[in-house]
């Protein structure tokens, strides 16, 4: 299969191209890691695959409506306690840019 046609038989399965659906996964991973609070932007960039942090950075905010930092310091407090399962459906990343930025966030 070439990689054109497996390309366009994801997006018709799944509704995202296979670029897009890895870095949501990647996403959703980097906010586990995010919420953990030991690792720096930087490392869990490079831990989810990201080889540019601009780039991590970017799809990350298109994806959770804020940066990663920023992410960081609001979830720390607002998961904390919440069991895993929990945690991980309610903090899930919206997929294909439909994200909006908190006002607070703006200020």
């Amino acid at each position: 299969m070439s990689a054109g046609h497996f390309s366009r038989q994801f997006r018709d399965a799944y509704g995202e191209s296979p670029y897009s659906y890895l870095m949501t996964r990647r996403i959703e991973r980097a906010m586990a890691l995010l919420r953990r609070g030991d690792l720096s932007v930087t490392e869990v960039a490079l831990a989810v695959g990201c080889a540019s942090l601009g780039t991590f950075t970017t799809r990350f905010t298109e994806l959770v409506g804020m940066s990663p930092g920023v992410y960081r310091e609001h979830t720390a407090d607002a998961t904390a306690g919440l069991p895993t399962l929990i945690t991980r459906d309610v903090a899930r990343p919206v997929r294909n840019r439909e994200a909006t930025v908190p006002v607070s966030v703006l200020r």
